[in-house]
């Protein structure tokens, strides 16, 4: 593994046309989720000038069976995705969370898949799908997250802040961030380059206000970035095409699942190809991802790894992984193969099985609309919410190896 080198992650905010579609598909998700745990959904969201479209297949008692709505369910996921493009900010002429045209094409989860998932019989439930899943950890920051991705992340969350608040009136809610750090003995030393796009006010592109808002940039990333990491080296790209007044959805379509790598790792860890949002967590995409993040956080905060990828693969139908796989590329303290060992001695974690990942982490819970936007990952586990964050695992794969 090089130890100098230079590395890049990027990240978009809230407001981003696929950020828009994904936080629109989780809603949909904890809805159905709130009023059946063990609710099946499969929701992606299209966003464009003033339309937002909905497909996929559900199956969920009260709402939606036998291929039939509820009375009143449909008016409910309509007033679930309006409040959604509410909160985030949209009220333009191209995007208007009140007066966007809105359809709903969700229809009956396929009985063949329902009946690969189910549980019957002598069967236990098997995966929602087949595929490869990675988490991944490190310890380049308090989250043992990559510090370029925790660095764009943040930068568009403090922006997100100051709009909602009313600090930073001129930002509108589409943004995307890029943060370029140098590293050397792998860990980071500088930053080489800052990239801001945001959409902005009437204006906010030329003269003084066009400076304003360049100079309300440099304000955050000073207050985001560690000072040692910044210096008049850093090079700066805030709007670099000029004028961004058009954005969101009314400037790109938007679409569920085309922002993985920022909802991952910032591409320093490898992906398996599957989105996350919209998905109920019998879908292994979502739940084995969040099970292989929680393993690899945990031992590095156990001490047994500076850095750890896991990969974890399932097959249709099928209750038990097909493989597990931990690289600490070289940074372990034992062996990986023993920490294999380990992981799967645990007996809480029960063999990785999907209904087994969902107990321990307690997956049938409406906690997924706060995921859709600055990452799945390195955030603050709290009550419900991003369980997979806490490092309670630790003591039981040291006790294992």
């Amino acid at each position: 593994m090089r130890s100098d080198y230079l590395f890049t992650s990027e990240s978009v905010s809230e407001g981003h046309p696929d950020k828009v579609a994904d936080q629109i598909s989780d809603a949909v998700v904890d809805l159905f989720l709130g009023k059946d745990p063990e609710a099946r959904i499969a929701c992606e969201t299209l966003t464009t000038t003033q339309l937002v479209v909905l497909a996929g297949e559900i199956r969920c008692k009260g709402v939606y069976e036998d291929g039939a709505w509820a009375a009143g369910a449909q008016d409910e996921i309509e007033a679930a995705v309006r409040a959604t493009v509410k909160r985030i900010g949209y009220e333009q002429e191209g995007f208007h969370w009140e007066s966007f045209r809105f359809e709903n094409n969700l229809h009956a989860q396929s009985a063949h898949i329902a009946q690969g998932v189910d549980a019957s019989g002598n069967k236990d439930e098997g995966a929602g799908d087949q595929g490869i899943m990675f988490g991944f950890a490190c310890d380049e920051t308090p989250g043992l997250m990559p510090a370029t991705l925790y660095y764009s992340h943040k930068i568009l969350e403090r922006m997100a802040d100051d709009r909602h608040s009313g600090a930073a009136p001129f930002l509108e809610p589409d943004a995307k961030s890029q943060v370029t750090l140098r590293f050397h003995n792998g860990k980071p030393v500088a930053a080489t380059a800052i990239v801001v796009s945001t959409q902005h006010g009437k204006g906010y592109d030329e003269g003084e206000k066009e400076a304003e808002l360049h100079a309300y940039v440099k304000r955050v990333v000073a207050d985001i970035l560690p000072a040692e990491l910044l210096s008049d080296a850093t090079e700066y790209h805030i709007n670099p095409t000029g004028s961004f007044e058009i954005g969101g959805p009314d400037g790109d379509a938007g679409l569920t699942g085309r922002k993985i790598i920022v909802d991952t790792y910032g591409g320093a860890a490898p992906h398996g190809g599957g989105a996350f949002s919209g998905k109920d967590p019998t879908k292994v995409d979502r739940s084995a991802a969040y099970i292989a993040r929680y393993l690899a956080k945990n031992i590095v905060a156990a001490g047994l790894a500076k850095r750890c990828t896991i990969q974890l693969a399932y097959a249709i139908g099928v209750s038990k992984p097909l493989s597990l796989y931990v690289d600490t590329h070289g940074t372990g303290t034992v062996g990986d193969d023993a920490i294999e060992t380990a992981i799967m001695k645990i007996d809480k974690l029960g063999g990785l099985t999907p209904r087994s990942i969902r107990t321990h982490l307690g997956l049938n819970k409406p906690i997924y609309q706060k995921t859709a936007a600055y990452g799945h990952f390195g955030r603050t586990a709290e009550g419900d919410y991003f369980p997979w964050e806490r490092t309670d695992l630790a003591e039981d794969l040291k006790a294992a190896l």
